[in-house]
């Protein structure tokens, strides 16, 4: 990396090199969890679909009321700034974020400060998977939740511990990943990842019923695979229906695609509809 660092840091108003500190003890974002982030990649010399993450930020701070401080143009400058940093080889994982400083004393602190947020981006030197990786997957007795219990509509820190007991639970079984329903029992997405399943070549992944966010990456898989002729479903699927699908892929922004090749005792390939959105993405990504 051209700066001899791993992390690059953009707070107050000026680049850092490193981690640095950046919320102090008796920020609202602190002590009572008002923190918003999204994630974009930077690989190949691209950033494909930056501006859309960077925009969904800003709607996760609204959503989680606190004031957004940047346009989305502010940050896309920022961050094609903070880039320049790294090599162009190098792959990069895109994080701006937003904090809850001052509490709302009118609202016992509980409520966040309207006006009074922090602000960051941080460029961490992450690798992309590799094209032959793949995960397993199995069921969780943990759930989604639905928008009357948690702020499901945002791109939320406070959201993240349920995401990661769900993963604890699964790497406890020896799986990689969990597949996860909603408060109905109707599969949602994983712990990390939006889901895809194929069957008789047809594409199926979970309606987007407000129990999880639709992802950026799985609406570019959704627009990529339209365009090139394949059926494709957004419907409501259960565990019985991955038990009896050819093809499972997960969408997500760290890794674009990752194959499945397990659900609990029922075994996969990874089929051509796999390899084929992945193909396309890659081929949309390096054409914008």
């Amino acid at each position: 990396m051209a700066i001899g660092k791993t992390i690059r840091t953009y707070f107050n108003g000026t680049w850092h090199d490193g981690n640095v500190p950046i919320m102090n003890a008796a920020d609202h974002g602190s002590w009572l969890g008002t923190t918003v982030f999204d994630g974009a990649r930077f690989f190949e010399g691209i950033t494909p679909d930056l501006e859309p993450h960077l925009a969904r930020v800003n709607r996760s701070a609204e959503a989680l009321m606190l004031t957004p401080t940047m346009t989305t143009q502010d940050m896309l400058d920022l961050t094609r700034e903070g880039l320049e940093g790294f090599g162009k080889d190098e792959a990069v994982y895109i994080r701006p974020m937003y904090w809850g400083i001052e509490a709302d004393m009118t609202a016992s602190a509980i409520a966040p400060m309207q006006g009074s947020t922090g602000f960051a981006i941080c460029l961490e030197s992450i690798a992309m998977a590799a094209p032959e990786s793949s995960t397993t997957l199995t069921r969780t007795r943990f759930r989604r939740p639905v928008l009357e219990d948690a702020v499901v509509n945002a791109k939320a820190g406070c959201l993240y511990p349920n995401n990661a007991r769900m993963l604890v639970e699964a790497r406890s079984k020896g799986f990689g990943n969990a597949l996860v329903t909603d408060a109905m029992g109707n599969v949602a997405e994983t712990a990390t990842a939006n889901v895809f399943m194929v069957k008789d070549g047809e594409v199926f992944t979970p309606i987007a019923n407000g129990t999880f966010l639709a992802g950026i990456t799985r609406a570019r898989h959704l627009s990529n695979m339209r365009a090139d002729g394949m059926a494709v479903h957004e419907a409501v699927l259960t565990f019985d229906d991955f038990e009896d699908a050819d093809e499972v892929f997960l969408s997500g922004n760290m890794s674009k695609i990752t194959p499945v090749t397990a659900f609990d005792d029922r075994q996969y390939q990874v089929g051509p509809v796999t390899r084929r959105v992945r193909e396309m993405y890659w081929d949309w990504a390096h054409s914008e």
